[in-house]
């Protein structure tokens, strides 16, 4: 009889992402298998929806989908299904009552929980509601199925004790929970030693580390931590808050060689009277000073931001004093959104709602602004000499132009063209770059060298042992680079 297979879909941020592959490595050691690739709606035997509960119409996206499932579920018997994450949290018992087809409903503090849900569930046959009010255990201790053999999320604190206006985030997943450094390092450590090379350091709030340990400096001290890590290539790290951006961060990531010259920090607004609404505690002077010191400390960084516009109250000169920001901070990338309300934050209660009309006027030219920006700050990379960490599946049309896709350090993305020799995920080609367009840079030449790395290696068995797994109990491919390819939250997460 062959194993049950599983299908975890998932939405949101990338705490969400990395949830989803703790929840994959659970079902795995649960002994189920994942569906292979190219299964059809409804065909594998348990669906995960791991939630987001940010965006206004996160919940009927959920039923929408659940809805479709239904009917499939009702001809299968046996088929399970699980709803966890954010929405979860928020929703609780709701989920069963609009859906009651479900099985298992879980929050963001206990995933650890899914498959005795799933199997309480299945004995019972009844649905299974379980949503814990703080955190079981810290979720690195938790089985994981990475989806990528050379880049890694190593999640560092959990929580958020900011208090954004538009974001129901910290309500959901608890006040900061901060991991032993000793413990981050010593799973850091265990990743390299497997192949890994590239890491991406993951909090809802990345640079408030040690508030809950008490050191304020703990942050930096963690970047030169893993300075020292051998085999530790790349270091990233996501989404720091500009209130917790301190000096001995900027020395940390000039003086650190393998944290990489890539800086992803939210601005949300330019307007100090917007970035007060929204309880965010910097301005614009005090935005705009961090990037002037990042800049002088690491003058080849690339900058990303998150930018919403049309927040409540916004007028036409609070647009423009972020339209200002944007000019001066000159961002390579910025991650642009529409506000739309959380239901259960206070600013969808706030007076001041921007007609839709205008806020899509504003966005319109935010982003225009914006694309003109990137593409002359990449243009600025043409004739340089790059180090391109190859990933796989970051090039959509890689096979069409007989091209190969990766990283530079700055987490810019490169096309280049396939050298002569087997080029591997996890390997490091050197490019000069020849033309760049607002998102990519492009290497028309021949690569000027191959490094085969461990990384690689890694890729290679990797590989090999999926192509060895019977049919129907394939596991596919990994998607290599998925960390080094979302520099920033997914779609107005508010988890910054």
């Amino acid at each position: 009889m062959s194993a049950k297979t599983y299908e975890v879909r998932t939405y949101g941020c990338q705490m969400n992402v990395h949830d989803s592959e703790r929840l994959s490595g659970l079902l795995e050691d649960a002994g189920f298998v994942r569906a292979p690739e190219g299964t059809g709606e409804g065909e594998a035997d348990i669906v995960v929806f791991n939630t987001c509960a940010v965006r206004e119409n996160a919940d009927n996206r959920l039923y929408g989908n659940l809805g479709r499932l239904a009917p499939i579920k009702a001809r299968r018997p046996g088929m399970q299904i699980a709803v966890g994450g954010c929405l979860a949290q928020k929703d609780r018992d709701t989920i069963v009552k609009k859906a009651p087809w479900v099985d298992v409903v879980f929050g963001t503090h206990n995933i650890g929980s899914l498959p005795v849900l799933l199997e309480r569930a299945r004995v019972q046959e009844e649905a299974q509601v379980e949503i814990a009010e703080s955190l079981e255990a810290f979720p690195s201790t938790l089985p994981t199925r990475r989806e990528s053999a050379y880049a890694a999320w190593v999640s560092i604190s959990v929580g958020c004790n900011n208090t954004c206006t538009f974001c129901i985030v910290p309500a959901l997943r608890g006040k900061e929970k901060d991991r032993r450094p000793g413990d981050i390092l010593a799973e850091v450590e265990a990743l390299v030693a497997e192949g890994v090379t590239e890491i991406t350091l993951l909090g809802q709030n990345v640079n408030a580390y040690g508030s809950d340990i008490g050191d304020r400096e703990a942050f930096s001290k963690l970047l030169r931590a893993c300075g020292k890590v051998e085999g530790l290539e790349r270091v990233r790290f996501t989404s720091p808050h500009p209130r917790d951006f301190t000096d001995d961060v900027i020395t940390a990531m000039a003086e650190t060689e393998n944290v990489m010259p890539q800086l992803h920090m939210p601005l949300q607004s330019g307007s100090d009277t917007v970035l007060k609404a929204m309880r965010r505690s910097y301005r614009q002077e005090r935005y705009l000073g961090i990037i002037e010191k990042v800049r002088a400390a690491m003058p080849d960084a690339a900058l990303s931001t998150d930018i919403i516009v049309g927040f409540p109250g916004e007028t036409d000169e609070d647009f423009e004093q972020t339209l200002h920001v944007v000019r001066e901070a000159r961002f390579a990338q910025a991650f642009t959104f529409q506000y739309s309300k959380r239901p259960g934050t206070p600013a969808a209660e706030m007076d001041g709602q921007v007609p839709k009309a205008v806020v899509q006027e504003r966005y319109e030219r935010l982003v225009a602004l914006q694309e003109e920006i990137s593409w002359e700050e990449n243009k600025k990379q043409v004739g340089r000499t790059l180090e391109v960490l190859v990933a796989e599946g970051e090039g959509r049309k890689d096979d069409a132009t007989r091209r190969l896709s990766g990283r530079a350090p700055d987490n810019r993305l490169v096309h280049f063209a396939r050298p002569e020799e087997p080029v591997r995920p996890g390997d490091v080609v050197t490019v000069d770059i020849t033309y760049a367009a607002p998102h990519h840079l492009l290497a028309e030449g021949p690569p000027r060298g191959v490094r085969r790395t461990r990384a690689g290696d890694a890729w290679e068995r990797r590989n090999a042992a999926e192509q060895k797994k019977p049919a129907g109990v394939m596991l596919g491919l990994p998607t290599v680079g998925a960390p080094a390819a979302a520099p920033a939250p997914a779609a107005g997460c508010g988890c910054d």
